[in-house]
């Protein structure tokens, strides 16, 4: 299903094109493209890990997995979103679901002065969602796409392989329910 929408979606876009193309402003030369742009769609699927609570591991118990986890490693939790308990508390009938965002602020500042587009990305984020089933699952963005993105100088890649297999930490004990 996804597939299919994203295939509409990325065709609308092409034959889109030549109409916004067409449309000219009194006084605008029309530019002709040498070449279409080029498109990469990817599996949502492929971009976010996910990971389900082990039997007996309640949300709460995930929760305090987690930040002690990210203690122990010196990450810092600088936000947490209930986005859950915020529509309820508005009436609004929602599962219970929460996003932690964890960081290392020395670490960002050094890929951020890298390239500025790695800002998009941070704080990293594990959200804890609860599914239609009323299961739980920790879910956080697969960062080996972002670190293979781009060619990083030896330190930086050392800091972002580092980051990421501290977030694998963080998201495997709240799973688990150890720390």
């Amino acid at each position: 299903m996804h597939k299919n929408t994203l295939a509409v979606t990325a065709a609308l876009l092409f034959t889109a094109a030549p109409l916004v193309a067409t449309t000219l402003f009194p006084g605008q030369a029309r530019a002709e493209p040498e070449r279409a742009p080029s498109v990469t769609m990817y599996e949502i699927g492929q971009t976010v890990l996910k990971m389900g609570l082990a039997e007996g591991v309640t949300p709460d118990a995930a929760i305090e997995a987690m930040n002690s986890k990210a203690v122990e490693l010196n990450m810092k939790l600088v936000g947490h979103q209930n986005v859950g308990a915020e529509l309820q508390a508005r009436g609004i009938d929602s599962p219970r679901l929460e996003i932690y965002q964890f960081c290392r602020p020395e670490d960002a500042v050094k890929m951020v002065q890298f390239n500025t587009i790695y800002a998009a990305y941070m704080p990293c984020r594990i959200a804890l969602v609860e599914d239609d089933e009323g299961n739980y699952w920790l879910e956080m963005l697969n960062l080996d796409m972002i670190i293979n993105a781009y060619e990083l100088p030896p330190e930086l890649q050392a800091i972002a392989i580092t980051i990421n297999g501290e977030m694998l930490s963080i998201l495997t004990a709240g799973a688990t329910g150890a720390f």
